[in-house]
């Protein structure tokens, strides 16, 4: 097996990667131009944050569209777009106030009828809002700047599960009136940045220009709660695939910033004096294998429970992110919560895992050598290379790995399709996640063709799943949590790779990054450079 990046950087090769540097590139950049800050990020496909869970969605979504909550960096959520709110005696009906100033980027107010029709909308996707939806007696715009949810029975996370899960993004009424599976493509919101279309250039580029008519909250910033105030013109985000190459624009100071830069480029990075890495995220991410349960061979708990057995998490750890600083093993589901996390089921975690007991596992499966198509996504390093140690490994144990190499774009919208291997379908996907709330995390749902793609089902663990929002102490919800972790491995609603935090790197010019509490993205507000 050949891990693709696994050695392939060297500071030299870096620094004569910037005498090649394409023009068009230096050409963009512009050294006094202290008002634009350029980031390389991923490619943006999908413009929309409700019907996507990719960073870059989300992240996107951030920039644009303002939301009603948002968490601190304990996570906790704060208002946002609310001025003021109160819940009725009987715990039944929730009133919320806009603050004043809200407007959309086309100068329209945002009311409260928006904020129903978002609500709506992201109510049918996210698992927190389908919770929402079921137990709502009537979401209604009251006055031009106030609405309310009224419930058929308490819900005391209600506050809570609007800021977890999908970002819910507020849009303006006719957007948002259209079904979650149809993209809103307007991108028209009231955030601190307006999406500048005339120079979006897919695959390339995308552009954000201040808001200058949005309205700050006066409290600092804090996470992604407080005043969302921006200090640059504009922000682009640069697409640039070639590792190599995004680091020798860092280092000539033709980018500003690269995010999740590949582990094997820190060295390099930490030996340039003018470049920084820094860990934004306060909360580190589980990566996962998820296997689709709609099609064979991983639709038999067997060839589940045979890759649950087959993982060596040190080995996944040492080649998707090979500085030790940045990882840790995991067991639990429930990640690294000081309070959830537990050792409920896991007697399958072994230090370099257990290949005879995989093998023995995928062959009582009645696997016969059929084609376990695995997604790999080429542009994010670390699951490329986690992705070619599973197929290696499956391949070891007899399984017939292919990998199917594409863009991680190109993955969030194949991972979609239900279908056969044959009609475009596949097997196995790497990804991760960094929560550890069951109501509204998607890799924690098991509801089948509801949930989050690779379509797990278990109604025992679905069951003990939805007591989650009804138990009244931390107590009982541990122990609740040890129940769903021990149905959890055996039905193997997906496997655990091992937890990391993903530093970015930037010029350290570059100032003002804020530290948020989860692990999808930053928010660009609050960021300025220096002039140079």
């Amino acid at each position: 097996m050949t891990i693709s990046r696994r050695n392939l950087i060297k500071a030299g090769m870096a620094a004569g990667t910037a005498l090649s540097m394409p023009s068009m590139l230096r050409a963009q950049a512009s050294p006094d131009d202290a008002r634009t800050v350029r980031m390389v990020m991923a490619d943006l496909t999908v413009f929309d944050p409700i019907l996507s869970t990719a960073d870059i969605t989300r992240m996107h979504g951030f920039a644009v569209y303002d939301t009603l909550f948002a968490p601190d960096l304990k996570g906790a959520p704060q208002p946002q777009m609310v001025e003021k709110w109160g819940v009725s005696d009987d715990k039944k009906t929730y009133t919320f106030q806009l603050r004043d100033g809200l407007t959309f980027h086309d100068g329209s107010p945002v009311t409260g009828a928006d904020c129903v029709a978002s609500i709506r909308r992201w109510g049918q996707v996210d698992a927190g809002g389908k919770l929402i939806m079921a137990r709502a007696k009537d979401i209604s715009k009251k006055d031009e700047k106030t609405f309310a949810i009224a419930l058929k029975e308490p819900l005391g996370i209600l506050v809570d599960a609007l800021v977890e899960g999908l970002y819910l993004a507020i849009m303006q009424e006719k957007d948002a009136d259209r079904p979650a599976t149809e993209q809103v493509t307007s991108n028209i919101g009231s955030g601190p940045f307006k999406f500048n279309e005339a120079l979006a250039k897919p695959g390339a580029s995308f552009t954000y220009d201040r808001n200058e008519q949005y309205v700050p909250r006066l409290e600092p910033a804090d996470g992604f709660a407080g005043g969302k105030v921006v200090k640059v013109d504009r922000a682009i985000w640069q697409v640039i695939s070639d590792q190599q190459t995004a680091l020798a624009a860092l280092q000539a100071g033709e980018t500003d910033l690269v995010w999740t830069p590949p582990a094997d480029l820190y060295p390099v990075i930490e030996s340039d004096p003018y470049l920084e890495l820094q860990v934004l995220s306060k909360a580190s991410a589980t990566m996962f294998v998820r296997m689709n349960f709609l099609q064979p061979p991983f639709d038999n708990v067997k060839a589940r429970q045979a890759v649950l057995h087959l993982v060596d998490q040190e080995a996944f750890m040492r080649v998707a992110y090979p500085d030790p600083r940045f990882t840790q093993t995991v067991s639990s589901i429930f990640g690294n919560s000081p309070v959830y996390s537990n050792d409920e089921n896991t007697g399958w975690f072994k230090k370099g895992g257990d290949p005879e007991k995989a093998r023995q596992l995928l062959q009582e499966a009645g696997y016969a050598g059929e084609k376990i198509v695995i997604l790999q996504p080429t542009d994010w390093p670390e699951a490329s290379n986690a992705s070619q140690l599973l197929a290696d490994m499956l391949r070891k144990i007899g399984g017939n790995a292919a990998l199917e190499p594409m863009s991680f774009s190109e993955l969030t919208q194949r991972r979609a399709n239900k279908g056969p291997v044959e009609n475009g379908g596949w097997n196995i996907f790497i990804s991760d996640y960094s929560g550890y709330n069951p109501v509204n995390t998607p890799f924690l749902l098991a509801n089948g063709e509801e949930a989050y793609f690779g379509w797990p089902k278990n109604e025992e663990y679905e069951a003990l799943r939805a007591k989650w929002v009804d138990v009244g102490t931390i107590e009982e919800r541990k122990a609740l949590a040890r129940k769903m972790q021990k149905v959890w491995w055996d039905f193997v609603g997906g496997v655990l790779l091992g937890r990391s935090v993903y530093p970015v790197a930037h010029r350290k010019a570059l100032t003002g990054l804020l530290e948020v509490p989860g692990n999808y993205g930053f928010p660009m507000w609050n960021m300025q450079k220096a002039s140079t």
